[in-house]
């Protein structure tokens, strides 16, 4: 086994310690199973493997082996689509499940690429999983034409049916799966064109919600193993801190516990029979915390740190275009506007949890993973065993959104799993502590200056940006000469990054100047779904509404007319415009906002009303999107509609704070989440003009907030320019 694995463990860990988004960012520049049928590799064998991607039983059932990660996003059932429509199988007979990545590793990583992140799910594999159903397909073919003794080309499928032409002559797939397992794998390997396509743009059924609706699905949490102890932990709250001493003696006789032990430098855990009675006795401990970097820090004290960036002699240029100087010096008027976003939490619905079985000869976990390369690579670190003894069961997600693509909480039960050999240790965090441990979006400021003409003309732009770079706190050997290009996301030039040309400025300017001053606080920084683009939206989009108000144009009329060089993006914006009603006199409030991110055109028009009394009411977002192709329309559909969920939840309500570097929020009562009542009816226009593969999940969730906020103006007159919206007066007195 060791000899098929050319790879040490120490540099797998460095290639695969990323989350999915920086492993996608990256990839330019260098060369435990879940599914709807239950965990096939746990309760028996295998159907038949007709390729790595394919697998079919007698049965006609068909497995199609999916490497992404699903977290409600619909990948599963997208990446299905996608093999499923080379192959042409029956629909209807499709399951998938997930390959292991210690698997992957064992096979040349055929299944490529584990991470789930940046909406790169899809796009980045749709070639590959194509090929591999493709592939399937032929082999199956041939399969049939052999037995048959005939040309191969006079053989045809449909559904899953193999047919020879001139006898009539039918074969199932189920009935020569083995036998093609053993024919030589197509060197080249034709796909489709997209008018062809049968099952790529329809609005199947998800695969996983017969599953989740009638409580079959099981998450990480759910997982049950014979003779299995439980785990609740507790790290040190504040930022920097670690275990000084701690006394488990009231502990240790308490029901159900088994032991009391430090958890590396920073935590404290307690084992037992069950998770509560583990809970309770860790209530008991007495721990001392020893304060470190960052103990002290204040969100409050960070807002000069801040507001010292945004006038910063000092700061990376991400995007400079034409004479910026001169077109301020000879501009009839400038126009300036500051805002923030703050810091935001992850906050999945399902706790932080990992299940791990560890002895001297090998290391499994059962964990839900957005990376499950990074996953196995923290597992054979904190197990001490090589990589090729160890392996990672991936299962569904209750929740992500970039969290899941961190594996601390892997380290934490391979660890504790380490001092019980042979013992399954399942490791659940409580929801304090999911907050307290986040790896936070970070807060950041912009300052936006706009110049215009005696005619209302824009003649120059400049935003300056400051705080916190994602990259300098996880992986600083990806800056470009100790730059982020990813604070940028949706301002920089086309051909400045390769790794970042899906995040472009789609605004053609006569003069530009976007800039960031890093300014990085000792809080963990962390990818949130949507990532930078979400803030970025609504500097760019807020303050060109600003400008179009301050020169007299309608706001769709004035951005369209910097969008000549982006016909994509003024089609979306126009669609939503055109379909929300965007000039009625109907007593509701309009905003627009529009921008390309993770490879996709979006736009969005907010309708709102605001009453006397200042309360907000949100009644309808109608939100277009061009993502190239689009791999089923109803998920795509779930997807803006469960994005604006969490934008919105972000921009009304969400707010992390510190005081004396420990997270003030707590659980969901002080960092709550949109309810029903307050949710807008969302209206999807989904516009694929084909060419491109961009993503859905993330770069929709940017244009909500910019939308409503520009409505919010549009209802009252006042600028709302400091997130999140709550507690603000949305009328002035």
């Amino acid at each position: 086994m060791a000899d098929t694995i050319n790879l040490s463990r120490r540099g797998f860990i460095i290639g695969t310690g990323a989350t999915g988004l920086t492993i996608g960012i990256l990839a330019a520049c260098s060369p435990g199973t879940g599914d709807s049928e239950g965990d096939a590799a746990a309760t028996g064998e295998p159907n038949p493997e007709v390729n790595a991607w394919v697998h079919i039983g007698d049965d006609d059932v068909v497995t199609i082996r999916i490497a992404r990660s699903e977290m409600g996003q619909g990948t599963l059932t997208g990446l299905a689509q996608l093999v499923a429509e080379e192959l042409e199988c029956d629909w209807d007979k499709v399951v998938t499940e997930y390959p292991t990545p210690g698997e992957n590793l064992k096979r040349d990583r055929v299944w490529r690429d584990f991470s789930t992140g940046g909406s790169r799910g899809i796009r980045n594999s749709q070639d590959y999983v194509r090929e591999g159903g493709a592939a399937a397909r032929m082999m199956l073919v041939q399969a049939a034409a052999n037995r048959w003794d005939v040309p191969v080309g006079e053989c045809s499928v449909e559904k899953g049916v193999i047919t020879h032409g001139p006898s009539g002559n039918e074969l199932r797939y189920g009935e020569v799966a083995e036998d093609a397992a053993s024919v030589e794998p197509p060197a080249n390997v034709p796909l489709k064109d997209p008018s062809e396509w049968k099952i790529i743009g329809q609005p199947v059924k998800r695969l996983d919600t017969a599953d989740k609706v009638t409580g079959k699905q099981l998450y990480g949490a759910d997982i049950q193993l014979d003779g299995m102890v439980n785990a609740a932990i507790k790290a040190a709250p504040m930022r920097g801190g670690t275990v000084r001493s701690f006394d488990a003696s009231s502990a240790e006789g308490m029901p159900g516990v088994q032991k009391a032990m430090q958890v590396g430098d920073t935590a404290v855990a307690v084992v037992a029979d069950k998770w509560w009675n583990a809970q309770k006795a860790l209530d008991a401990v007495q721990i001392e915390w020893a304060p470190g970097e960052g103990s002290d820090f204040s969100s409050a004290a960070f807002e000069a740190d801040l507001d010292e960036g945004l006038t910063a002699e000092e700061a990376y240029v991400g995007n400079q275009v034409g004479d910026v100087d001169a077109a301020f010096e000879n501009a009839a008027q400038v126009i300036e506007a500051s805002y923030n976003a703050p810091h935001q939490n992850h906050a999945c619905m399902e706790p932080m949890n990992a299940t791990a079985v560890w002895t001297e000869e090998k290391c499994e976990v059962w964990c839900p993973t957005q990376n499950g390369e990074a996953a196995l690579a923290a597992t054979a670190e904190a197990a001490g065993l090589p990589i090729e003894q160890c392996d990672v069961y991936k299962l569904l997600l209750g929740g992500g959104f970039g969290r899941r693509g961190m594996s601390d909480y892997v380290t934490q039960a391979v660890t504790i799993a380490k001092e019980m050999p042979g013992t399954p240790v399942k490791l659940l965090w409580t929801r304090e502590e999911d907050m307290e441990q986040g790896f936070y979006h970070p807060t950041t400021k912009a300052r936006c200056q706009g110049a215009l003409d005696a005619d209302g003309k824009l003649t120059g732009i400049k935003i300056r940006l400051s705080g916190q770079s994602i990259l300098a706190g996880l992986m600083p050997q990806a800056l470009t000469d100790g730059m982020d290009p990813y604070a940028f996301q949706g301002l920089l030039p086309s051909g400045f990054d390769e790794r970042a040309e899906d995040q472009t400025l789609k605004y053609t300017y006569p003069a530009a100047l976007f800039d960031h001053a890093m300014r990085n606080p000792p809080v963990r920084p962390g990818f949130w779904r949507g990532v930078n683009a979400n803030q970025n939206a609504i500097y760019l989009e807020c303050f060109m509404d600003e400008l179009a108000h301050a020169a007299g144009r309608d706001p769709l009329e004035f951005r369209l007319e910097y969008m000549t060089d982006s016909p994509k993006l003024a089609a979306v914006l126009e669609a939503a415009a055109e379909k929300s009603g965007w000039g009625n006199d109907d007593g509701k409030a309009r905003g627009l906002c529009a921008f390309y991110s993770f490879g996709s055109y979006t736009a969005a028009c907010a309708e709102v009303t605001v009453s006397d009394e200042g309360e907000l009411k949100i009644h309808r977002i109608v939100a277009a999107t061009d993502p190239g192709y689009g791999v089923n329309p109803q998920q795509i559909d779930a997807q803006v509609a469960g994005s604006f969920v969490y934008g919105l939840s972000a921009a009304l309500y969400g707010e992390i704070t510190f005081e004396n570097g420990e997270t003030v929020q707590k659980n969901f009562d002080s960092y709550p989440s949109m309810r029903l009542a307050a949710m807008p009816e969302v209206e999807t226009i989904v516009m694929p003009s084909g060419g491109f593969w961009g993503g859905v999940g993330e770069p929709t969730i940017a244009v909500a907030a910019p939308a409503v906020l520009n409505a919010i103006y549009a209802a009252t007159g006042k600028r709302i320019r400091k997130l999140p919206i709550k507690d603000q007066p949305l009328r002035d007195a």
